[in-house]
């Protein structure tokens, strides 16, 4: 279902929220609750949240930090009022000794006491920055879900957690590119600029046709690929740490908080 055809407002942040709660809403967040922010969500438990906080600040740029939870907590007043951590994201991947074991639309049954919830800044804030500027954004013109694709480029270990970037792609014309850096300096808590553009083979990606996360979208013969890092990067981090237990968002499914976009930029 296409944010077009949706049966909700969909520039309303909590009624976004609502719909992924009651289960109108299971599908991609791009596009939706333009100009607010979404996030991408990282649940651990309390003894694990304390590694994974050193983990964030030793990796910003795929793992910006915008709100942490009290042990237990399911709401969360800096994100939104009426927020329910547990219920209000269309899809979560509960993973388990290191492996992607299901992925649900609600995790309240399973919800712990211990449970910490790192909120981390995601590229979709700034897409609507990008399309204010005339710039467009080819998953949601397409309506799929944005390409991600897994990196050789490392990470720094910290707290017990490493791995790889994981990265988003959206495709431009070289002036074009210039114009979406630009603009995606402006939001470093939601990635910020690209980590890279041009040729994927030379980030340890070997085909641009076949993302590892999300759907491929089409790229003109005189465009170029642009890549961001992306919140999916910790997704990647828990498996190759091999973690006992934890639970994300699903891949291109994200919170919808309350906070307006332009709070997180800079000018």
């Amino acid at each position: 279902m296409t944010p077009t055809t949706l049966p909700y407002a969909e520039n309303d942040p909590r009624a976004v929220r609502l719909s992924a709660r009651d289960g109108t809403l299971v599908g991609p967040t791009a596009g939706l609750a333009k100009g607010y922010v979404q996030v991408n969500l990282v649940i651990l438990p309390e003894a694990q949240a304390n590694g994974f906080l050193r983990f964030c600040q030793a990796n910003p740029r795929p793992c910006p930090l915008l709100a942490v939870t009290e042990p237990g907590q399911r709401g969360c007043v800096a994100l939104g009022e009426d927020l329910d951590i547990a219920r209000d994201v269309p899809a979560y991947g509960i993973y388990r000794d290191g492996r992607l074991a299901e992925t649900v639309h609600d995790v309240a049954e399973i919800w712990r006491d211990d449970l910490v919830t790192f909120a981390l800044g995601c590229s979709f804030t700034f897409e609507h920055a990008l399309a204010l500027d005339g710039l467009p954004v080819r998953h949601i013109d397409e309506g799929r879900n944005v390409p991600m694709y897994n990196t050789s480029v490392p990470l720094t270990p910290a707290g017990g957690f490493g791995g790889r970037l994981v990265v988003s792609m959206r495709p431009y014309r070289a002036a074009d590119a210039i114009r979406a850096i630009q603009i995606t300096t402006r939001y470093p808590q939601a990635h910020g600029a690209p980590v890279h553009f041009g040729d994927p083979a030379l980030i340890g990606i070997p085909d641009i046709g076949t993302p590892d996360y999300g759907d491929a979208v089409t790229i003109g013969e005189d465009e170029i690929p642009v890549f961001w890092a992306c919140g999916v990067t910790p997704q990647q981090v828990l498996v190759e740490s091999a973690i006992e237990f934890a639970i994300t968002h699903s891949p291109g499914h994200m919170l919808i908080t309350d906070i307006p976009d332009s709070r997180l930029a800079l000018l």
